[in-house]
């Protein structure tokens, strides 16, 4: 007979979700799925809202990453607009956006990840948490914290809240940065790049010791998408999207992000809030791509900063064709890329000009909707609107990054739990790998703005005695 276990909730990540692991009567793993139960709706109630307002509202979709949709509902703002940027608005931006990646890369490495990656995958789960770290390693769970207090100490600097904050406007930024707030930034920088090494240099040295475990677990074929300059280089503010295949080879270049709908579709499934993006090419389910470091990191050709382009060179040498597809190894990239982010940070803050005050562009709109794509610590976002004649949202489409995730995420979760069930043997440990997988993608649930359609509902009536006695569905 078929057995289900039911990992619930899915922990170490932001949201609510779990995953359903069916057994064939051999007690092997016949299907895997991840479960998003949030329903959040922002897309359906951002309609008739004016489009200026978006840059406050759809940061409420998330408390882990919302500078990312501000930044790209701002953007998509300005496409409304059709204006340009200031050169100080843009990088008081890209500031904005280098701090939220130091703080959130640093939240998910030292806090969720590291407890299986230094404590072990089976250790008692009593420890095997922020909390044990701490107690086995004071001095790298302090260095956690303040990396994530440096960054949310800028975008408090910017936005005058540490989550929430109000920075971005249709046309540039409200804030300017203060010499004596640009000095204070100046005075940690060097510290941040220091400790920012020091964990790359750990996790370095977890996947050589472990370089079987790294290699094989959660390894799979994909395409990957990701945003680069025009060098070819890792860009998360602006640029334009390239998707390569499992073997490197590029199957889009130099797609402007407006035009995302010409390589992207997406599927909605009965069994999850959050929807499946899509290469449109390859259909649905064999157009699975994964987006967020890993896939940064394959698609692009290097790093616009020195140490951080050294490391990835290095990285790309594991790879065959210079992309490795082990799940693991986006813990490898995403820490890579905190050093990327705090060099271009401590680039950004060295230069005078980003004290400037213009900082503004006022102009009415000119365009019936906006595209504003950036790459989220997750992955790529996308923010779309469709305005009418008073600039009021006529339709809202968010593709947020744990979207493009989603396909690999099951398949992820799939592969551990066939990879380590067998003969209906299950242990905690084993379990917790399914969701080690899973938090190799640094999901964020809540970011899981909607379905397209309907997912149906399903009550389910019982007698005292547990016989059914009707089954509403809706």
């Amino acid at each position: 007979m078929t057995k289900k276990i039911v990992i619930e909730p899915v922990t170490r990540l932001e949201g609510h979700g779990k995953v359903t692991i069916l057994l064939n009567d051999k007690g092997n793993v016949d299907r895997t799925r991840l479960h998003v139960t949030q329903l959040r709706g922002f897309e359906k109630f951002s309609e008739g809202r004016l489009f200026s307002e978006m840059p406050m509202i759809t940061p409420r979709i998330c408390g882990i990453c919302p500078v990312s949709h501000h930044l790209a509902s701002a953007k998509a703002c300005d496409a409304i607009l059709g204006v340009q940027l200031t050169p100080t608005a843009e990088k008081l931006r890209r500031l904005l956006h280098m701090a939220q990646y130091v703080q959130s890369h640093a939240l998910h490495f030292f806090h969720l990840a590291s407890p299986d990656l230094l404590l072990g995958m089976d250790a008692d789960p009593a420890i095997r948490n922020v909390f044990g770290v701490i107690a086995e390693y004071p001095e790298l769970a302090t260095k956690g914290v303040m990396l994530r207090a440096f960054g949310q100490k800028i975008i408090e600097m910017l936005g005058k809240k540490r989550v929430h904050p109000n920075a971005a406007i249709p046309g540039g930024m409200n804030h300017a940065l203060t010499p004596a707030n640009r000095d204070t930034i100046l005075s940690q920088v060097d510290g941040v790049l220091a400790d920012c090494k020091a964990a790359l240099d750990l996790c370095k040295g977890f996947c050589a010791k472990n370089a079987d475990l790294v290699k094989n677990f959660a390894d799979f074929n994909s395409g990957y998408l990701g945003l680069v300059d025009g060098k070819g280089n890792v860009e998360y503010y602006d640029g334009k999207l390239r998707l390569k295949d499992s073997n490197g080879i590029t199957l889009e270049d130099d797609i402007e992000p407006k035009d995302y709908l010409s390589i992207i579709e997406e599927m909605v499934e009965d069994w999850s809030y959050l929807k499946f993006p899509y290469y449109k090419k390859f259909g649905y389910p064999a157009g699975m791509y994964r987006v967020g470091p890993l896939a940064r990191v394959n698609v692009a050709d290097g790093c616009t900063t020195p140490i951080a382009n050294k490391e990835l060179k290095e990285f790309k040498k594991m790879g065959k064709n210079s992309i490795l597809h082990g799940s693991l190894y986006y813990h490898y990239a995403r820490l890579i890329e905190l050093v990327n982010c705090a060099e271009e940070l401590k680039a950004l803050v060295d230069d005078e000009s980003i004290c400037g005050t213009d900082i503004w562009i006022n102009a009415k709109p000119a365009n019936e909707q906006g595209v504003g794509v950036i790459e989220a610590p997750r992955g790529t976002l996308i923010h779309h609107y469709w305005v009418d004649e008073n600039g009021k949202i006529i339709k809202a489409n968010l593709i947020v990054a744990t979207g493009h995730n989603n396909l690999a995420m099951n398949r992820a979760a799939h592969e551990v739990a066939k990879a380590f069930i067998k003969n209906g043997k299950v242990t905690e440990g084993i379990l917790n790998r399914v969701e080690v997988a899973i938090r190799c993608y640094d999901p964020c649930l809540s970011c899981a703005s909607h379905a397209l359609g309907h997912m149906p509902l399903e009550i389910n009536i019982y007698n005292a005695d547990g016989s059914l006695l009707q089954t509403i569905r809706n």
